[in-house]
């Protein structure tokens, strides 16, 4: 099963960073955040991802087409012109990088990477939150309603999508952005049947308003409660608490 990653925005929140690379390839423990959502996933065995890139796109390219000499030392003989990598660990990962566009908004890049998807059911996520999700159980939960799309639902204060959430956990209805607290929230961590690409319209579409509005609707989105550790990197003060967090060896998003 595929992952899809959302990779491409402008990350302006966070811009002391981002004038230099992408949100996603900002480091935590010298490691993009990339890297670390999608460790999270290959600890439950998917490797096969789909980045949907945009702002500054060619360094996130540049990373992974040198992804050994980034993770291992090197001796460079600059009179032979060689180089020899050694100790290299190699990540069991196949990695499809899409142009998706510098200002298309999340939909419209999730529409164009549907190729790459085709009929098949897939997961997917923003590249700029961690948590410790049991991935598995997203996917037994997704299996057991039948619905086209499972959001993982968070609790934290108001500056995600909120769901309103029935009895037998049914989205009935979805906000973006609304203001308050304590509201169950849009975590990422989808998964998505095929049949979700035919909400989206093109590249002005916002995945979080049209297609999450829509199948809300239509009855065709469930949450999945996720009590644990979740956590965006959404502003520098939260880069910066995730690298403290990492630094004292309290990541609890590192499941491998």
């Amino acid at each position: 099963m595929k992952i899809v990653l959302l990779a491409g925005g402008l990350g302006t929140r966070i811009s002391e960073e981002t004038g230099l690379k992408p949100k996603p390839m900002i480091e935590i423990g010298g490691r993009p955040i990339l890297w670390h959502i999608m460790k999270i996933y290959s600890h439950y065995g998917f490797n096969e991802f789909v980045v949907c890139l945009g702002y500054k796109g060619e360094s996130i390219k540049e990373y992974f087409c040198n992804y050994y000499r980034h993770c291992s030392d090197l001796t460079i003989d600059l009179g032979e012109n060689t180089t020899r990598i050694h100790s290299s660990k190699a990540e069991p990962w196949k990695i499809t990088l899409v142009d998706t566009g510098l200002h298309t908004m999340t939909g419209g890049r999730v529409k164009r990477i549907q190729k790459y998807i085709g009929d098949e059911q897939f997961l997917m996520t923003y590249g700029d939150g961690v948590g410790n999700v049991d991935i598995p159980a997203l996917l037994h939960f997704h299996k057991s309603h039948g619905k086209k799309l499972t959001v993982t639902a968070v609790q934290i204060s108001g500056r995600f999508g909120a769901l309103n959430l029935s009895e037998t956990d049914q989205v009935q209805s979805f906000f973006e952005k609304p203001k308050g607290d304590g509201a169950w929230v849009n975590g990422g961590f989808f998964v998505c049947q095929p049949e979700v690409f035919d909400t989206i319209a093109g590249d002005e579409t916002l995945f979080e308003r049209e297609p999450l509005e829509s199948l809300a609707r239509n009855d065709e989105m469930m949450a999945f409660k996720h009590y644990g550790f979740w956590k965006p990197m959404d502003t520098l003060r939260d880069k910066i608490e995730l690298e403290s967090m990492w630094v004292n060896n309290e990541a609890e998003w590192k499941v491998w």
